[in-house]
């Protein structure tokens, strides 16, 4: 039984190097995840994949059901998930093409189904949510990075913003003021609900570009693509030596 999920997001649709044994459709309480999932074998380790904007890369971040995909890879028996994700840099050390793990994250959505805790309750549930993220699977990714010789930001704060456009050059400056290091649309409630369902839960972001204001020139889909063409690359490398670490 595989104990490690892969979320890909934007530029990684398809695993490189899965070897795929079969695809499962899930139905959940929540409705339909953002498509079946794919178990397979990972540089000889049994995993599940499933693309967060389906393998079509069709559902825009805001429409992702966060909750469908969870509860169905929660349902397969893993016990850790690693969501890929790609994001803007908002300060320095956060360059186009680089990698980072981030520690903290910051929640700007809004309307989004962001628990399980609702309905028919019989009482209250409150989780603990100070460390977002799981240190024991961020420590892998910090040192697979090493092992790989990726050069990685091993921390950072995440802001999640609604999308799907992209952030004014004000509203990154907002950002900034609160502590982000990099902005993205999918971060949450997808860490949060992972906490909900007690899975060992850690993001690989892949700077796609500098956030709006921070780059020189405007941000096109074109120079996303490029740098996640090599972020993504260094994504297959950090997973080869990451499944040996498990």
């Amino acid at each position: 039984m595989p104990d490690l999920a892969i979320i890909g997001g934007t530029g990684l649709t398809r695993l490189s190097g899965l070897e795929i044994a079969r695809r499962e459709v899930v139905q959940t309480p929540y409705g339909e995840p953002s498509g079946p999932l794919t178990h397979g074998v990972l540089f000889g380790r049994e995993v599940v994949f499933l693309a967060r904007h389906g393998y079509g890369h069709t559902i825009p971040p805001h429409q992702v059901n966060y909750r469908a995909n969870l509860w169905a890879l929660k349902r397969t028996g893993i016990t850790r998930l690693l969501a890929v994700a790609a994001v803007g840099g908002i300060t320095p050390d956060y360059a186009p093409a680089g990698l980072a793990f981030p520690d903290q994250i910051i929640d700007y959505t809004w309307s989004r189904a962001h628990t399980y805790f609702e309905g028919d309750l019989t009482h209250v549930t409150h989780v603990d949510f100070t460390q977002p993220y799981c240190e024991e699977l961020r420590a892998l990714l910090i040192q697979a990075a090493k092992d790989a010789g990726i050069e990685a930001c091993p921390r950072g704060t995440y802001g999640a913003t609604q999308g799907p456009r992209l952030e004014t050059a004000a509203e990154i400056d907002r950002l900034e003021r609160d502590g982000c290091d990099m902005v993205g649309m999918t971060g949450m409630p997808e860490a949060a609900l992972a906490r909900e369902l007690e899975l060992c839960y850690a993001t690989c972001a892949v700077v796609a570009n500098r956030a709006a204001g921070r780059g020189t020139a405007q941000i096109t889909m074109r120079d996303i693509e490029t740098h996640l063409t090599e972020g993504m690359a260094k994504v297959g490398e950090l997973l080869r030596h990451l499944v040996q670490r498990l």
